[in-house]
């Protein structure tokens, strides 16, 4: 018989009732807590708390406490990545950020879903689909990106906008739902 946290790690519908889930859930409230409360005087400390809780974090990227996340080990951030105050990533399923990328404060990502349904939701069914962050992209303050998204490099989206669907590459988008309203050069 397959585990609900095998359920939840092939991205099929589960029930978090797991012990392991619950197990990753307490662990990642713990290392959280210690990275939120870390002082501003012990960055060594600070940044260990930070490669504990995370899946990666790519060289010189900053996180700049308090940041809410539901495993942790589940988020990847790449090299050189800022990512700013209050952020949340419910990272249910895998959350990959890529290179150089900014994210300002109380931006969201949100791999976990729910059933439309009312039954199968009354039953505590959910599942997860990942978000992907291309390189070099700017996610603008309180930007909230909805599970299954990805996001092509370059792309700059403004503040305030729900990303309910896949963006391409080196466009500016705005909105809710976001949507291009214009292309950028593209680098040479």
């Amino acid at each position: 018989m397959t585990s609900m946290k095998d359920r939840m790690l092939a991205g099929e519908q589960y029930i978090a009732d797991d012990p392991a889930i619950i197990a990753d859930l307490e662990r990642a409230a713990r290392l959280g807590e210690r990275f939120n409360r870390s002082s501003a005087d012990d960055p060594p400390g600070r940044l260990a708390a930070l490669r504990e809780l995370l899946g990666s974090l790519g060289e010189d990227a900053w996180v700049r406490p308090p940041l809410y996340c539901d495993y942790g080990h589940r988020t990847h951030i790449g090299p050189r990545t800022f990512v700013n105050f209050n952020a949340v990533f419910l990272d249910v399923a895998r959350i990959t950020i890529g290179a150089d990328v900014q994210i300002g404060p109380n931006v969201q990502l949100l791999t976990a879903t729910h059933p439309v349904e009312p039954e199968a939701r009354r039953a505590k069914w959910e599942s997860a689909q990942p978000i992907t962050i291309g390189d070099n992209v700017w996610l603008g303050g309180g930007v909230i990106v909805l599970a299954g998204v990805t996001i092509g490099e370059n792309t700059v989206v403004g503040a305030g906008a729900v990303v309910t669907r896949d963006l391409p590459a080196n466009v500016v988008a705005v909105g809710n739902a976001a949507r291009p309203i214009r292309s950028l050069a593209q680098p040479s």
